[in-house]
């Protein structure tokens, strides 16, 4: 819906109001064309109910809208005698057509001091309730929005399992482009598994002003531009969903719009220098590390890596003893001399499930083994003594990654080599051939809505011949700190202007053990109420937060004892 059609929709819903309660508006000593003028007839409204004009401006916002629309209709019927629960219930079953029945059929008269209190507790509780979530509603979707991070693309700048509040006022929010949704939830109902929104109306891209752009080297939350996504891991046709909808994901914006950007061996270099992140950042790389004494879990363990896999020599197993095992085992395989081999994750087996099942187990320490790495890991690691070598893994330039932008053979890219390549900024003009069209087509077609068609050597746009194409829009490059582990922009291509979503600004809880069930979460003191963004080391604010909750229940103490003394 372009905005033409918007305010022709909009035209539409003041029709529909003013044949629904000119009637009413002249029982309540107003005049009838009030009713048919947009915006006044709203603020004349509110006077009429008796309600604050600034409810006005809810009325008009997307989303929080769709909660006030009911609030509305049941304070007009109310303010004209028609206060049953049965009448509540069918003025909202009717979508506020019942309106027109109380306009045109029902001799009412206008309750001009009428009583705003609920008459009774659960109408209590029901407003309270209503406008908990319509302020909630709104500072979602304007201001603050919480986020958990789910996958380890960002290993170890963010962790699985911390809980961040993402800014989105730091970039200017958007204001929301599906008009009809569930509120404080993202695509789909929780527990019901089905969309959380109709796909139209559709409102036109609008952000709010902001007091800062996206920079390179920001960590970003942004609406993934592939996501056709229903549920997650799980294999079924596509969804076609509305850019505001499609799934967030969290990457580090490593390319701003104009650069031009290259992947050399893993890492990143803009405009032929290498990218250099702030102190904050703790990128990692897979590394094979090798010993001939065999490269023990505990060293990794003690260095707080957690990505490898543990392998256990067992004999064979009874059923009783599987059915312990089962909950830790990633998978096995048999020797030819019948024993069993166990994987498990990098916490292994503990001692007490191996104590009560008697388990006759021996932990197998390859000489070499590959794990994601820091750099302290790796400086640690090459000042033991008991490692041989530690060798970072690159992929050779040349070949031709799986499932990689610009999904071309003109393009022998991988993880580690890629580019040069540039970051398309709007206004920005290049020049349009056969050999270039891979990496600009989905931002020509898809994303600035544009008709392509190749006849021979020939690049039509909309019908007429191209030779170049000028960007309507800035586009951002992300990736994941965890190099090696993390699907991002070398996958997936460019990320629009209007898919940004916002900023991490601090994380508020963090747990490890976070995909393994609740019950085994453990928390990260260290990393609780800690900033994300900046040049320097996160900084925790943990201990003055704990000062000031411990402040005020002393503060809230000593005022009620001396209250008690009046």
């Amino acid at each position: 819906m372009n905005g033409t059609q918007w305010i022709i929709f909009i035209l539409i819903v003041q029709v529909i109001h003013f044949l629904g309660t000119w009637k009413l508006y002249v029982k309540a000593g107003r005049k009838a064309w009030e009713a048919a003028i947009p915006v006044y007839n709203a603020i004349v409204l509110m006077q009429i109910i008796n309600r604050p004009k600034w409810w006005v401006i809810l009325l008009f916002i997307p989303i929080i809208n769709l909660l006030m629309f009911p609030v509305i209709w049941v304070e007009t019927i109310r303010s004209f005698g028609r206060n049953s629960k049965l009448e509540t219930w069918i003025v909202v079953l009717t979508l506020g057509l019942y309106i027109y029945y109380v306009n045109y059929t029902l001799d009412v008269k206008y309750v001009e001091d009428r009583s705003l209190h609920p008459t009774t507790a659960a109408g209590e509780w029901v407003s309270s309730i209503l406008f908990a979530v319509v302020a909630a509603t709104l500072v979602h979707t304007y201001f603050i929005q919480p986020y958990v991070i789910p996958t380890g693309s960002l290993e170890r700048t963010l962790r699985v399992g911390d809980f961040l509040f993402v800014s989105k006022f730091h970039y200017g929010a958007r204001t929301p482009m599906t008009t009809v949704a569930a509120p404080m939830v993202h695509d789909t109902l929780p527990g019901l598994g089905i969309p959380s929104y109709l796909k139209k109306p559709q409102l036109p891209y609008f952000r709010l002003p902001g007091f800062s752009k996206v920079e390179r080297n920001d960590i970003v939350v942004f609406s993934w531009p592939a996501d056709t996504v229903r549920v997650f891991f799980k294999k079924e046709k596509g969804v076609d969903k509305p850019i505001d909808k499609k799934s967030n994901y969290v990457k580090r914006c490593v390319g701003v719009p104009g650069d031009s950007l290259e992947v050399r061996d893993g890492y990143v270099f803009i405009n032929g220098k290498q990218l250099e992140l702030p102190k904050s950042a703790k990128p990692q790389f897979d590394y094979d590390i090798y010993s001939s004494k065999g490269v023990s879990s505990r060293t990794l363990d003690n260095l707080g890596i957690t990505d490898f896999t543990r392998k256990y020599q067992s004999n064979p197993l009874n059923q009783d003893q599987v059915n312990g095992l089962r909950s830790y085992i990633m998978g096995f395989n048999q020797t030819e001399n019948g024993q069993l081999e166990l994987y498990t994750k990098a916490s292994g087996i503990p001692a007490n499930v191996i104590s009560k099942y008697r388990l006759a187990l021996k932990e197998v320490t390859d000489r070499k083994r590959t794990v994601p790495l820091t750099a302290d890991m790796v400086s640690s690691l090459r000042n033991d003594s008991n490692i041989d070598s530690v060798v970072q893994k690159v992929t050779a330039k040349g070949r031709r990654g799986i499932n990689l932008f610009p999904q071309s053979p003109d393009y022998p890219w991988n993880y580690s080599q890629l580019g040069p390549i540039y970051i398309p900024q709007k206004g920005a003009t290049v020049e349009l051939n056969l050999k270039v069209l891979p990496l600009y087509k989905k931002i020509i077609k898809e994303y600035e809505k544009n008709e392509i068609s190749v006849s021979g050597n020939q690049i039509s746009i909309n019908g007429s011949p191209a030779t170049t194409y000028t960007f309507k829009q800035d586009y951002f490059w992300m990736m994941g700190d965890n190099r090696d582990h993390s699907e991002d922009s070398r996958a997936w291509g460019y990320v629009p202007d209007n898919h940004i979503v916002g900023t991490p600004i601090f994380i508020w809880m963090s747990f490890d053990n976070f995909t393994e069930g609740i019950s085994n979460w453990r928390p990260r003191w260290d990393r609780i109420f800690t900033t994300v963004n900046g040049d320097g080391e996160p900084q925790s604010y943990f201990k003055y937060f704990l000062i000031l909750l411990v402040a005020y229940f002393v503060g809230n103490w000593f005022w009620k004892r001396k209250k008690d003394k009046k």
